[in-house]
């Protein structure tokens, strides 16, 4: 999900998938699509099962996923999809809305869609979009410092200076002395980009940069007065590969 920074990444247009078991409310979306040029549709399924198959094949930026389908409704597929696009969505049922949320989803559309709230739930996908993280190139894990586009303006990050890095669905979390910043960015695509040297996943949740720990405890790490867990999955690893090799007896 980290892109390559580009002279021409502002004219990058969002490619969207629409997934709805009623070729009338693909009919409706296409048309809100085609009238905005920054997004553009690139495949329509009718179901979620079809959109799996689609997720896996096809570079995918913003899906519409209508949430009462047969076989499997798109809560079902966007919990158990385990890195999903930039998701919107669409339903004729309001009592979805809360569980939609929970799972991180940019906006929640309520069929008839107008294009009014069409357009505001769009520009929401394309602000979160411009969050992503950019590498100058990201297969060089050697670099030092990494850049953040918010906008069109681009916030240079150093590795170093982040104490721990905090999973949230489709979002990450950097946390630094004196700030957080949240951007669109799954844990394990972040993994595939940050120098292993520094940082160490300690958690589903969590990867810590190591020469940022305070102290360890059981399952517990302190990173700057935050108190931060190990899984039981990962306790055993991280001992060896931190604690024990670092290990100064007195």
């Amino acid at each position: 999900m980290a892109h390559i920074m580009a002279d021409n990444i502002e004219e990058r247009k969002l490619k969207c998938l629409i997934v709805d078991d009623e070729p009338v409310a693909i009919d409706g979306l296409i048309l809100h699509i085609n009238k905005l040029d920054f997004l553009e549709v690139s495949q329509t399924c009718f179901s979620a099962v079809e959109a799996k198959k689609t997720l896996e094949t096809t570079e995918i930026d913003l899906m519409f996923l209508d949430i009462n389908m047969p076989y499997l409704s798109g809560i079902d597929f966007l919990e158990s999809t385990e890195e999903p696009p930039l998701t919107i969505l669409t339903t004729a049922h309001s009592e979805y809305a809360l569980e939609g949320y929970k799972l991180n989803v940019v906006d929640y559309l309520l069929k008839p869609i107008g294009f009014q709230r069409f357009f505001q739930a769009a520009s929401k996908a394309k602000n979160a979009f411009s969050s992503q993280l950019l590498l100058e190139n990201k297969e060089e894990k050697t670099n030092t410092n990494l850049y953040v586009r918010q906008g069109t303006a681009f916030s240079r990050i150093l590795w170093k200076d982040i104490l721990y890095i905090e999973g949230m669905q489709n979002y990450v979390r950097l946390h630094f002395i004196d700030r957080s910043l949240t951007i669109h960015q799954t844990m394990n695509s972040l993994e595939q980009i940050f120098p292993s040297s520094i940082f160490y996943r300690v958690h589903r949740s969590y990867i810590i940069n190591i020469n940022h720990i305070d102290s360890v405890s059981g399952s517990r790490i302190f990173i700057h007065n935050k108190e931060l867990p190990i899984s039981a999955a990962k306790r055993d690893q991280f001992y060896k590969d931190i604690v024990f090799n670092n290990l100064i007896s007195k």
